[in-house]
């Protein structure tokens, strides 16, 4: 088995809209002007620099924006350019949620469990509802679309249908999800932070996005091994702290769990839950608040790091580098480094575009563990070598502004500009049409 890294390419309307309540950096950089194409390149440098490492490096799609399909849908009526326009002048608000590029957290576009895992030796793969916000909700139709192109053999893959909307199911993918392993067995840790029945300690000052229904549900439906799934809930402190996702404060790999002490609601407690089921050979760097505080963890995203097992078993920290500008975070992986043998490298990324809307390196990848048989099968040109790089780069380059503000959200050649670049994109990756404008059909 092989992990690829599956990395959403930016969208052309990358901006700062300040959308996501709990998620602190989205918060504080509302109102900003942004540079799509200097985003979108961070992204593909950070890619490239993954891939030079020998790791399986893969890319995904941005979705359409701003979605022409949701505003029609909510009353607005008229050519495309009149949709935009009356949808600017009657809440200006809905239109920057339905121009949100988010979709670029491809940590967020579904949960992946590998076959290795599963009873009947399929890979499964569940797209996330991310029904706790409506900006990212609207998500969900093209990522089945996408994935459903990408891992459509059944005789490897079983792509689900998103668990059904609502807030008792709110299922906000990976970034919620955890997969370790060992020669003594393998864990695959559901996170939540909430129950929608039931009683469950709750945060005070954030929403909790992930239901307990949603992770059970999910674990379910991936036909694990009974020995699998462990469910665990999310720390309402580390919530009202800004970790929105549990991938703000943990971050797994193989044999090494890095946490810090607000990821879970008992730490010891799921520490101790794994070294039971894993056995000695499991590594646990775990961080308390005065070593890391948590408004530092909050701010420089050390657990958002990538944790990366490279060809020859050794591993690499893919960290932002925001985290060398706080003493505490970077003392952290590096007494990682030192206490855990495989940890031998921190390779720090610039991806501030990204941080600067809550999303560090490990927001913006899926991981997904291939054999070689299901890398073949996988569709389209989608896994990155140089002659790809250089391709998406050129891309970018012709189509993506270099300043995108609110007002240009409602320009209609935005529109014109966002629908001809993709149609392209598709045609560079080899996956036909998979956009609303293109016509694709319901998967």
């Amino acid at each position: 088995m092989t992990e690829f890294n599956f990395d959403g390419l930016v969208g052309p309307t990358h901006n700062y809209a300040g959308l996501a309540q709990g998620n602190l950096a989205s918060m504080q950089h509302q109102g900003f002007f942004a540079n799509p194409r200097a985003a979108a390149l961070e992204g593909l440098s950070k890619m490239q620099r993954i891939a030079k490492l020998g790791i399986g490096q893969a890319v995904l799609p941005p979705h359409e924006r701003p979605s022409v399909t949701t505003l029609r849908q909510l009353g607005f009526t008229g050519n495309d350019a009149q949709v935009l326009q009356k949808a600017a002048s009657t809440d200006e608000q809905l239109l920057r949620l339905c121009s949100s590029a988010s979709a670029m957290w491809t940590a967020n576009a579904a949960t992946v469990s590998p076959s290795a895992d599963t009873q009947d030796g399929l890979l499964h793969i569940t797209p996330a509802n991310l029904s706790s916000m409506f900006h990212r909700s609207i998500e969900a139709p093209t990522t089945l679309r996408v994935l459903r192109t990408l891992f459509k053999d059944p005789s490897h893959f079983v792509v689900h249908e998103p668990l059904p909307s609502g807030a008792q199911f709110g299922d906000e993918g990976a970034a919620n999800h955890s997969r370790l392993h060992t020669e003594a067995g393998t864990v695959e840790l559901f996170a939540w932070g909430r129950r929608s029945w039931g009683e469950a300690a709750a945060p005070q000052r954030y929403p909790a996005r992930q239901s307990y229904e949603a992770s059970a549900a999910g674990a379910r439906a991936h036909n694990l091994r009974a020995s699998v799934p462990l469910l665990w809930q999310q720390s309402p402190a580390g919530i009202d702290g800004g970790a929105f996702h549990t991938d703000v404060l943990a971050v797994g790999n193989d044999n090494v769990f890095l946490l810090h002490e607000q990821a879970f609601v008992d730490s010891e407690g799921v520490i101790t839950q794994l070294k039971e089921r894993l056995g000695p050979s499991l590594h646990v760097v775990h961080a308390n608040g005065l070593e890391l505080p948590l408004a530092d963890a909050v701010r420089t995203y050390p657990f958002n790091s990538q944790l990366l097992t490279k060809p020859d078993g050794t591993m690499t920290l893919a960290a932002p580098m925001e985290v060398k500008d706080s003493t505490a975070a970077h003392h952290f992986l590096c007494r990682a480094m030192e206490e855990v043998e495989p940890i031998n490298e921190i390779l720090y990324l610039d991806v501030n575009a990204s941080m600067n809307n809550g999303g560090g390196p490990a927001c913006l990848r899926l991981r997904v563990e291939l054999s070689d048989l299901e890398k073949q099968a996988v569709n389209g040109r989608v896994f990155l070598d140089d002659a790809l790089h250089q391709d998406l780069t050129a891309w970018v380059t012709r189509h993506y502004r270099d300043r995108l503000t609110f007002a240009d959200l409602s320009d209609p050649n935005l529109l014109t500009e966002t629908r001809t670049a993709l149609d392209e994109l598709t045609q560079l990756l080899q996956l036909g049409s998979i956009y609303d404008f293109q016509g694709a059909p319901c998967l």
